[in-house]
């Protein structure tokens, strides 16, 4: 298997892993905040959320590098 195609695949699996991971968080606006009240409370990532969060953002440190890496090789 070359390089070049073995970094396609980690593009791909690191792409729908990041797309996943996104989807699966906790968003940061209440509904109220949609209509203009601004009665948020911000706290401190704990637990499953933070691991959630720390994953997605090596998955996306993944899925660039691995963008750049396919962009440096030579075809």
């Amino acid at each position: 298997m070359q390089i070049g195609s073995f970094l396609e695949v980690v593009i791909l699996i690191s792409a729908f892993l990041t797309i996943v991971l996104i989807l699966l968080q906790q968003r940061g606006a209440s509904l109220g905040a949609g209509f203009g009240s601004s009665g948020e409370l911000y706290t401190t990532r704990r637990g499953l959320e933070k691991s959630l969060f720390v994953t997605t953002i090596v998955t996306s440190i993944i899925f660039v590098s691995s963008i750049l890496g396919l962009l440096l090789i030579p075809a």
